[in-house]
């Protein structure tokens, strides 16, 4: 089964610029949702407020999850993503529910690969993304500017969080997984190497994607690296594709998926916001202008994989499903061209 699943998303990467959905979070809050909703029957005496923990709703209200999922496929998507960005035990402690990390991940995961195989068809495949967030810790940066050699997780912990997400996604049926979001490169160290544990564990191998955060106009993730140092510093995982995500609109990362574009030796995926957030933390980029910055980078030749982030909805994915149809996937960069731009000679064996 992985084999044929596999080689379609294989195939349908050499045929087209494959497109991702959009933002989940977004869709959520557009449904007002409210305490009670959150708890629905099961877990209506729990002792936590719970309002906010989106990824919960596969729970309690998986008939929404399924809705949005919909819509995205509605829209022109050829990959959803699964609700399980904070669907880890170290993000679920938080609401002290970290004993349903596991569930959610699997229930996640069947919902997504339920709608998705509504739509599918020979000529149009759907794909499920198994989505890995980057946790609400951070291996890499003190969370106490008085004592930079505090850490509020580490390595281990981050290897065993992970592990248990991978599992679950894998167990719930996805056809490849997402590590997004990445803001430290160490936290994403330890999903690749959960990921690979599990796999072989499992004896199931699926491709994975990775998409890292570059925070603001210093043009580095919060942990401090450039677009060309994460990617090396991650390149051994050998990914299907290598991308960047949130933080910023697709005029301001631009200059960031360029740069990607012409060492990554895998396929470049992208899913921008929809601008950046006015005053009242809302995004207002509208479909039309973000899909006008979309097909002028696929027809630069910088895309294989494009959605959109916090802010973009259906109709953004809509347009820019229609922005990039037709035009051709980006080639992967050669070593030599890789070396070359990056001032390094050469392996020489």
């Amino acid at each position: 089964m992985f084999l044929t699943e596999a080689q379609a998303l294989d195939d349908a990467l050499k045929e087209r610029i494959l497109v991702l959905d959009g933002a989940m979070g977004t869709m959520i809050q557009l449904r007002d949702l409210q305490e009670s909703d959150y708890r629905g029957e099961r877990f209506a005496d729990w002792h936590l407020d719970v309002k906010g923990n989106n990824d919960m709703l596969v729970l309690t209200k998986p008939d929404l999850i399924r809705e949005i999922h919909a819509e995205y496929l509605e829209a022109g998507a050829d990959i959803i993503e699964t609700n399980t960005f904070s669907a880890t035990t170290i993000a679920m402690a938080d609401y002290d529910m970290q004993d349903y990390a596991h569930e959610m991940n699997v229930v996640a995961a069947k919902l997504a690969r339920e709608v998705a195989d509504e739509y599918s068809t020979p000529e149009k495949p759907r794909f499920v993304a198994g989505v890995l967030g980057p946790t609400n810790r951070t291996a890499s940066i003190s969370p106490d500017v008085n004592d930079p050699g505090k850490r509020n997780t580490n390595f281990d912990e981050l290897v065993k969080a992970y592990e248990e997400n991978a599992e679950g996604l894998i167990e719930g049926g996805v056809d490849m997984l997402l590590i997004e979001t990445v803001f430290d490169t160490l936290n994403a160290k330890a999903a690749v190497f959960a990921v690979e544990n599990v796999m072989e564990r499992m004896n199931k191998r699926l491709p994975v994607m990775i998409s890292g955060t570059i925070t603001d106009a210093s043009g580095r993730t919060l942990s401090g690296q450039t677009t060309e140092a994460f990617y090396y510093s991650l390149r051994h995982a050998k990914p299907v594709s290598f991308g960047l995500n949130c933080a910023l609109g697709p005029d301001l990362l631009r200059q960031y998926v360029v740069t990607l574009s012409e060492i990554a030796e895998c396929g470049v995926s992208a899913h921008p916001n929809a601008g950046l957030p006015n005053e009242m933390g809302e995004y207002d980029m509208q479909p039309d202008e973000m899909a006008e910055h979309i097909r002028e980078w696929a027809e630069s030749g910088y895309l294989n994989i494009v959605g959109g982030c916090c802010g973009s909805r259906p109709e953004h994915i809509q347009a820019i499903a229609e922005a990039v149809k037709g035009l051709p996937p980006r080639q992967p960069a050669k070593r030599d061209v890789k070396m070359r731009l990056s001032g390094l000679e050469p392996f020489v064996h």
